[in-house]
């Protein structure tokens, strides 16, 4: 098999000294690879120095052909045109000063080839549902997941041998989505990316796992992946459980053999005290005895300590991923309470005559969200699901509320987590969210939320994002007073499968109000979501 991207003992660690990678070998094929592992295991990264955005310590990288490169956060700037983003702008300038007259050099050398880059980048642009944006607004007028859109057509015009995604569908809605997936499967190049989205991998033809510092590959998609792997920790249990049978066995044999030894021993001094042997004879005995029984008990423990230690191997082989364990009593809000009244700007019906026919792009008579709220009212521990297209207000829906305040302690997730201090450590953030707590007392929580020992004192702008919405989730709902109403804004952006997992966990002991952003369907799903609501550019907030 020719591998494209090569990664031969590579070490990688921030300046504090945590090490990120050590020795890390990993080679990957041609075709689409969805790279996995925990947060904080190292796959952005591996990303990043794949893509020359870091340099390891030690070893190399070796790329066959261009590197396309699409970070987690796209670096913005609210000035930035669109134009700025596809990196066409000097391209773009230098071509609209030949078609005004000016035929310098520079000109043209700037130009080179493309002559048609206006039309190309329009073209990438219409393909991935950007049809609407043109080429100069300012990124600032852009939502997340269109500043997205266009960072991932920037990376598609350089035509790249190598594509370098991490965590794509990050902000996307979900006809955004589509999008990107209909990229990924027309994709001929190679293509490594990281992500969550159970979808996007079922689009790999391979899956590379980077676990406890080293990358295994497996054939096939995602479904393929969890196969093999239930495969083989089914296999590593039914090995464990042989394992823990021949410790048992080999437990047994040494206290037998304890008995014996001690019982033969027992009668050689009663034959010596009753004067069945002489002294010189019976002490014979007793050497021969001694030596014997020292040689079965070593012989015995050696067979015992060599059994641990094949089950120490064989337990090393079944997975424990950590789960999240928390008990929120504080948080309870009983059914029937109104926790939120927000009073909703009057926007046009589905069913408004000036637009009959769906001139607006949707077909009203197909949406399934036909009630048009003009108040939103929460009452008990309802979960509410927030859908929507990017740009349609969901954020700012939020923020509103936020702002107005609810009936009871409200608490906010936003999409970039930037509710901590960079500076301060885990434990210190955390307390200043709960101040009467101890500092016993918050290291217990932060031991729920996964955290223990040294890892409580780490500075919170060196954790991975997964680490960074635990510790954000921890603050948030250690907060005094406790919520009883929770906003989150896409919580499973940056979050790999075992944290989405984790997070469902977590929301499961919560017991107030919860209204969530997200476009990942089957993550709601695990929610036990109550009630639907979807807000649209035009017709507001409605309800199914």
């Amino acid at each position: 098999m020719t591998f494209s991207v090569v990664v031969d003992h590579v070490t990688f660690g921030w300046p504090d000294g945590t090490s990120v990678l050590d020795g890390l070998d990993a080679a990957f094929p041609a075709g689409r690879t969805g790279l996995i592992g925990l947060n904080g295991s190292g796959k952005s990264t591996l990303l990043k120095i794949v893509a020359g955005e870091l340099t390891p310590r030690s070893g190399s990288v070796s790329v066959a052909g261009v590197v396309g490169y699409l970070p987690q956060n796209v670096p913005l700037g609210a000035s930035r045109t669109v134009s700025d983003l596809l990196e066409i702008s000097a391209t773009r300038a230098a071509l609209h000063a030949i078609e005004g007259g000016d035929v310098a050099e520079e000109h043209f050398a700037a130009v080179g080839d493309d002559w048609d880059v206006e039309e190309r980048a329009q073209a990438e642009l219409d393909r991935l549902g950007l049809g609407h944006v043109g080429l100069d607004r300012t990124v600032g007028t852009l939502s997340g997941g269109e500043t997205i859109m266009v960072a991932l057509a920037a990376q598609l015009l350089k035509r790249p041998d190598v594509l370098l995604l991490d965590e794509p569908t990050n902000n996307l809605d979900l006809d955004a989505r589509r999008r990107l997936y209909a990229a990924v499967s027309a994709w001929q190049g190679v293509l490594l990316m990281v992500s969550h989205d159970r979808a996007l991998l079922e689009l790999a033809d391979q899956i590379a796992e980077l676990r406890d510092g080293s990358v295994r590959m497996y054939g096939g998609n995602l479904t393929a992946y969890e196969e093999q792997l239930a495969a083989e920790q089914e296999a590593a249990e039914r090995t464990v459980r042989t394992a823990e049978g021949e410790v048992r066995r080999q437990q047994r044999e040494l206290i037998d053999a304890r008995t014996r030894i001690d019982r033969s021993l027992r009668t050689g001094r009663k034959a010596f005290e009753n004067k069945k042997a002489s002294k010189i004879i019976a002490n014979g005995l007793k050497r021969r005895a001694q030596v014997t029984a020292g040689k079965q008990r070593g012989l015995h423990q050696e067979k015992l300590d060599e059994a641990r230690e094949r089950l120490s191997e064989a337990e090393q082989a079944v997975r424990d991923d950590a789960e999240l364990r928390i008990q929120l009593p504080g948080t309870e809000v009983p059914a029937g309470r109104t926790v939120l009244t927000l009073p909703l700007e009057p926007r046009r019906r589905p069913d408004d005559p000036d637009d009959p026919d769906g001139a607006d792009g949707t077909d009203d008579k197909a949406a399934p969200f036909a009630v048009v709220l003009e108040e939103l009212v929460v009452r008990g521990p309802e979960r509410i699901a927030l859908l929507g297209p990017n740009g349609s207000g969901k954020t700012t829906l939020l923020k509103r509320i936020v702002e107005h305040g609810a009936h009871v302690p409200v608490r906010y997730l936003p999409q970039r987590l930037d509710l901590l201090d960079d500076a301060l450590s885990v434990v210190d953030n955390v307390r200043a969210a709960a101040p009467s707590a101890s500092v016993n007392d918050v290291r217990a929580r932060l031991a729920r939320f996964l955290f223990r020992g040294e890892r409580v004192n780490q500075a919170v702008g060196t954790l991975s994002g997964g680490e960074r919405f635990r510790a954000t989730l921890a603050a948030l709902l250690s907060a005094e007073p406790p919520p009883q109403l929770l906003l989150l804004d896409e919580p499973t952006n940056n979050l790999d499968m075992a944290s989405v997992r984790q997070l469902a966990q977590a929301l499961s002991a919560y017991r107030g109000a919860l209204i969530v952003a997200s476009h990942d369907l089957p993550f709601l799903e695990t929610l036990g979501i109550t009630r639907w609501l979807r807000q649209d550019r035009d017709e507001g907030l409605a309800e199914s």
